[in-house]
């Protein structure tokens, strides 16, 4: 049976999600980001450390708390998002898409036919290993998410064509990349990304898409938000687990 992809659902209700990057292999970090009530993660396997095998099991550890698992992967290549929706995940992210070529590219890789190109085998996690049967390719296509990111400049000088590409249902602002393709690594609340990222979510609204970023603290993502930008990764595993650690150290050692 395949499941329904809720977050996609919640989305196209005109509804705000929150997720959060994972670095670790850990499943009980995903189970734990479902009952804290986050609605996604997305598995790394372009900054992290993770192998498509573990990112299987992250996917198993979502699915068990009703969370939608994204797998975000090392470049738009076909071979791994086809690998990264096999594996059974709610939707793949993939970096880097500067032009409408690109965009069209990455739904290629990402749907079968007749949506694209996707390569077919329903002997993996995603085609429930044949028991779904073989008629399962039109309810793959209409449940998969595709997120794509746009975090420099190239891409934001193209994203009137790149917003009208068909079939990707979340366009993903990269703050750290956009400020780095301004000179200013880093810097992402400095008014020239503040209002590049503005600019960019009129522009992908006014074409019936969602918008996503990324917010490394609870105010900036409300600002987001209040921008009209639904889709939050609201930090990363690590970077959490390194805040929670810092503070209970102080807390106990304030010189530290």
């Amino acid at each position: 049976m395949i499941r329904e992809n809720q977050l996609k659902r919640k989305l196209q209700r005109g509804g705000v999600v929150l997720g959060l990057f994972v670095n670790c292999s850990y499943p009980g970090f995903v189970e734990i980001c479902g009952h804290a009530g986050f609605d996604f993660v997305i598995i790394d396997l372009e900054h992290g450390p993770l192998h498509p095998l573990v990112a299987e099991d992250l996917c198993r550890a979502a699915d068990s708390v009703g969370i939608s698992p994204l797998v975000r992967v090392g470049k738009n290549d076909s071979w791994q998002i086809q690998r990264a929706l096999d594996i059974g995940s709610a939707g793949v992210q993939v970096p880097q898409i500067e032009t409408q070529t690109d965009a069209q590219s990455c739904v290629k890789s990402a749907k079968f036919n007749p949506l694209g190109a996707r390569g077919l085998s329903f002997y993996t996690r995603a085609g429930v290993y044949t028991a779904a049967g073989a008629q399962i390719t039109d309810k793959l296509n209409e449940e998969s998410l595709v997120v794509i990111h746009v975090e420099g400049i190239r891409g934001v000088e193209n994203l009137a064509e790149i917003v009208s590409v068909p079939h990707i249902d979340v366009i993903f602002l990269g703050p750290y990349d956009l400020s780095q393709s301004l000179g200013i690594p880093g810097q992402v609340r400095d008014s020239r990304v503040v209002d590049l990222m503005h600019q960019c979510i009129d522009t992908i609204r006014s074409a019936g898409k969602v918008v996503g970023t990324f917010a490394d603290n609870p105010e900036t993502a409300k600002q987001w938000i209040d921008a009209g930008i639904q889709y939050i990764a609201l930090g990363v595993d690590v970077g959490i687990f390194l805040r929670a650690c810092q503070g209970l150290v102080r807390a106990v050692r304030p010189e530290s």
